[in-house]
């Protein structure tokens, strides 16, 4: 017979939400860490879903400390940003344009790609320092992120390119983002 044990106390559950505010409310109200999903847009417009949470959860007795927020969104780190965004653009465009015929969106501009990837947009594409400086404001934007996800296989990149993508995060990016703050 096997005696297992659990390694801590409290399992590490973040509870992910894509948008309805009965989510954030949920979320909130039992005081699970919150990772917030968010593919298109502005960042931003996520702050009173992230606020309903935070004062959903005040209002259940946990503190400050114990309502953690993550972001997840689309990303990808690559020595520049130029380079970064050509290996980024074609694979995004070609599955967010598949995607959009099975849910009746339009093709994907690279204009739109261009909106996204603006110091306000959601997708964190670029060289190092940018990645840093986009995640901060990201941060900043939502009232203070403690974990960021990356989704980076929805481009068609290769091994290669996200191994580097995973190591530029982690000898570039993380520093740059401690220098920052």
């Amino acid at each position: 017979m096997c005696n297992t044990q659990a390694l801590q106390r409290k399992l590490p559950i973040w509870l992910g939400v894509g948008g309805t505010p009965a989510s954030f409310v949920r979320a909130g109200s039992l005081g699970l860490p919150l990772m917030v999903a968010i593919i298109g847009g502005d960042t931003a417009r996520f702050r009173p879903l992230v606020d309903l949470y935070r004062e959903a959860g005040r209002r259940a007795g946990f503190s400050r400390d114990q309502l953690k927020v993550g972001l997840h969104s689309p990303g990808y780190v690559a020595q520049t940003y130029e380079q970064a965004i050509a290996d980024y653009y074609p694979g995004y465009a070609e599955l967010w344009t598949k995607l959009g015929k099975e849910r009746g969106w339009p093709p994907v501009t690279r204009s739109q790609f261009n909106a996204l990837i603006a110091p306000e947009g959601v997708l964190v594409v670029g060289g190092p320092e940018q990645v840093a400086e986009k995640l901060v404001r990201h941060s900043e934007a939502l009232g203070g992120v403690d974990r960021f996800t990356f989704q980076m296989d929805n481009a068609g990149l290769s091994h290669q390119q996200l191994l580097q993508s995973i190591e530029l995060i982690g000898t570039k990016v993380i520093p740059h983002i401690k220098h920052l703050v």
